[in-house]
């Protein structure tokens, strides 16, 4: 795989350690740079701190959800004045079957709503398309 992404800032959150380490090994060879988070308080500490290009994001999280995280980012970016659709760009992923969950998650202003498992390559193609990469 080439470095697509790189230049970006990937900032992958979930609470499950395997899943968060099979993220981050797939997104390596890509040139991202890539943070990572294991509870909602962390995602947040760590796109304020870093201004991550994509995030990928449980729903359910210790410390704040993955929707509060989304509440979060939105209101920062908003307050920054950079559009809807401006990053970070933001794919939720979760466990959870519900369409409920993906419409409140669209509302929130996810930009794209996998259902565990996902396809490590999906996220990352998904990612590319958010920043705009030719691939």
């Amino acid at each position: 795989m080439s470095a697509t992404l790189s230049g970006k800032r990937i900032l992958l959150v979930d609470d499950d350690q395997d899943i968060l380490t099979s993220m981050q090994a797939a997104f390596e060879p890509t040139g991202a740079t890539v943070d990572t988070a294991g509870n909602g308080n962390k995602a947040v500490e760590l796109a304020e701190k870093n201004t991550p290009d994509v995030v990928i994001l449980d729903m359910m999280l210790p410390g704040r959800s993955g929707f509060l995280v989304l509440e979060k980012l939105q209101a920062e970016k908003a307050k920054a004045k950079r559009p809807r659709g401006s990053a970070p760009h933001v794919i939720m992923i979760t466990g959870n079957q519900g369409n409920r969950h993906k419409m409140y998650a669209e509302t929130l202003g996810a930009e794209a709503y996998f259902i565990k498992p996902v396809k490590l390559d999906k996220l990352i193609s998904t990612a590319e398309k958010l920043c705009g990469v030719a691939v």
